[in-house]
């Protein structure tokens, strides 16, 4: 692992430092105030929420992934300056100007962090989840990558694969090209997109084979 190499079931070994039941009850109470003040509106917050679940994200990062699954010539691109092959597919704008892709092989893994706070590549992946934030994601995943990829996510990855930390930053945002699944030949784009997960475009998980 070098310097720089420095949705799905959630971290199982007290990655949270809050239950979920208390991040929604602060949420609530935020999302009351900023009303009551007259700083935003409930139509506004639904329209917001639903532009991130439904246009802006995971999906987008999905639909990217099925393309290079079907199409060398633009996976090649992919991997040569991401943030233009994203832009071929209408995808890009803020958070997502020096995009960087990574390829997982039978041999390789690659996993994102950002050590210094919470940079991520949002036209892509959307909205960071709140386990990337934490300070417990952030060291452990670069100072013991394998185990924190067993015991928080579940994902277990032979001796033989080698693990690739890759750390985001405000300049360079990562992503990960997960393997196809078997399974899928023959399948359209659109049908291979369903099997994109966030979590396997972080890295934390595998795409599932049908």
């Amino acid at each position: 692992m070098s310097a720089q190499q420095a949705g799905s079931p959630p971290p199982i070994t007290g990655m949270y430092p809050r239950s979920e039941a208390e991040v929604v009850a602060r949420t609530k109470a935020l999302e009351s105030l900023l009303i009551e003040k007259g700083l935003t509106s409930s139509d506004l917050i639904d329209k917001m929420v639903s532009l991130y679940e439904k246009d802006i994200g995971p999906l987008l990062g999905a639909k990217v992934v099925a393309r290079a699954w079907v199409d060398p010539a633009f996976k090649t691109r992919l991997l040569e300056n991401a943030t233009k092959a994203c832009a071929e597919m209408g995808i890009g704008g803020v958070q997502g100007e020096d995009m960087v892709c990574v390829e997982n092989t039978p041999t390789v893994h690659n996993v994102i962090v950002c050590t210094l706070c919470s940079c991520y590549p949002w036209p892509v992946l959307g909205l960071p989840p709140n386990w990337y934030k934490y300070p417990q994601y952030r060291s452990r995943m670069v100072i013991e990558p394998r185990q924190a990829l067993q015991e928080d996510f579940g994902l277990a990855l032979p001796e033989s694969v080698e693990i690739h930390v890759w750390d985001t930053s405000a300049e360079i945002r990562y992503f990960v090209l997960p393997e196809r699944p078997a399974g899928t030949e023959g399948m359209t784009e659109e049908e291979l997109a369903k099997f994109v997960t966030r979590d396997a475009l972080i890295g934390v998980a595998k795409t599932k084979a049908p």
